[in-house]
C-alpha cells in the first residue's frame, strides 16, 4: 500500500495559516504567501528581541544624561561619580528615578558630585 501524505500536508498548512492569522490579503489566505510572510516575520521577531534591549539602553541613557545635566554633570561622570560612591543601580532605575522621581535623582546627583570633587 502506498503512503499518502495529505494528512500531514493538511496539517502543515493549517499551522502556517493558524500563525498568519490577522494578516492582509493573500498573506493570511494562501499557503505559500502566507509561509514565506510567517518565516520572515518570526526571523524579525528573533532579531528583534535584542534590537529591543539595545533600543531601551540607548533611551535609558539619553534620560540620564539629561537629568544629570540639568544637575550640572555629564552622563560619563555622573557614572563614574556612582561606582565611585559604591552605588550600584542599573540605568533602567536610573532613568526611572530621572523622569518619575526628579528630587531624588538630584539628591543622588549631589552626592555624585561631593564624590568627584
Amino acid at each position: 500500500m502506498r503512503v499518502k501524505r495529505g494528512m500531514a500536508t493538511h496539517r502543515r498548512h493549517k499551522k502556517y495559516l493558524k500563525m498568519a492569522k490577522g494578516y492582509r490579503g493573500g498573506r493570511s489566505k494562501l499557503y505559500r504567501t502566507a509561509r514565506e510572510a510567517v518565516e520572515r516575520s518570526l526571523a524579525y521577531s528573533t532579531r528583534d528581541r535584542k534590537v529591543r534591549k539595545r533600543e531601551f539602553r540607548k533611551l535609558w541613557i539619553l534620560r540620564i544624561n539629561a537629568a544629570a545635566r540639568e544637575n550640572g554633570v555629564s552622563y560619563s561622570k555622573f557614572i563614574h561619580g556612582l561606582a565611585l560612591a559604591g552605588i550600584e543601580l542599573n540605568r533602567k532605575v536610573l532613568a526611572d528615578l530621572a523622569v518619575r522621581e526628579k528630587e531624588d535623582f538630584a539628591k543622588l546627583a549631589e552626592l555624585v558630585k561631593s564624590k568627584l570633587s
